[in-house]
């Protein structure tokens, strides 16, 4: 299978300089994705989750409230630094220095393994097989995306602009997440005659001022940050969108927050 969806060699450190805005102001992941894994995947508190790509935690503390142990692989150091904050409240926190070709895991120790918003930065080839070693047999994968909404209304259509207009690559990065035909092919056996993913979506939002709507911004590795020569009229972009989209004080992003989900062998 010559599955890939990134071979970028500075994927894991592209997050370093944003970890703070990350973890403050991207979107979390909502409570009824725990019942749909209790439903289909065999989910229990006594399940153990190895979450991949785990970045400052925000995948991992759902099912850490939810009395699981969790496995948090991480490859970049400031973001896995930020997972561990966790830890005084989830003592049933491990965080592993390692990548989602390399996990660093031992063979068969997890019941469930997810990935949240990060699956486009793997080289999937080598992720599946490394999925498949570390799950114990009979174990679900479950990959999580809020898929922002790009249109539709004045402030939705106007952050899509300023993000084709601003970003440094993001219509590379936006190629880059999966699509249906190659996630369908992520999760087919070799032995299955067609793909065994399935799929479920959740209404998700998050409600802005404008300082929260700038970090959200800032929390995207593609938008320009402080020192970049843009970064001004970027941000004279956003307090215009801001002014003419708010009400009361507030502007609201929207997401699908979709989860396909199933076995691997």
């Amino acid at each position: 299978m010559a599955l890939t969806f990134d071979d970028n060699t500075d994927s894991k450190e592209r997050f370093s300089s944003r970890v703070d805005a990350y973890r403050e102001f991207r979107p979390r992941y909502p409570d009824a994705t725990i019942g749909l894994l209790q439903r289909e995947c065999g989910l229990t508190p006594a399940s153990v989750i190895a979450d991949i790509g785990a970045g400052t935690g925000m995948l991992a503390a759902l099912f850490l409230a939810h009395g699981n142990s969790v496995l948090a692989v991480e490859p970049n150091r400031a973001m896995r630094e930020a997972c561990e904050d966790l830890l005084p409240q989830f003592p049933n926190l491990k965080c592993i220095d390692g990548s989602a070709e390399e996990t660093g895991l031992p063979d068969r120790c997890a019941d469930i393994l997810t990935v949240g918003q990060a699956l486009h930065w793997f080289h999937l080839s080598r992720a599946r097989a490394e999925f498949l070693r570390i799950l114990r047999p009979g174990g679900w994968c479950a990959v999580f995306y809020n898929e922002r909404r790009a249109s539709g209304d004045a402030f939705h259509d106007g952050y899509e602009r300023i993000l084709q207009e601003f970003g440094t690559d993001y219509e590379t990065v936006r190629s880059k997440y999966p699509r249906q035909g190659p996630l369908a092919e992520f999760f087919r056996s070799e032995n299955a005659a067609r793909a065994t993913m399935r799929q479920a979506s959740f209404p998700n939002t998050q409600e802005f001022d404008l300082a929260g709507l700038q970090g959200r911004i800032l929390s995207s590795s593609y938008m320009p940050q402080h020192d970049h020569p843009r970064y001004p009229a970027m941000m004279r972009q956003i307090e215009k969108l801001f002014s003419q989209c708010q009400r009361d004080g507030r502007v609201r992003l929207e997401y699908d927050c979709v989860v396909s989900y199933g076995t691997l062998a």
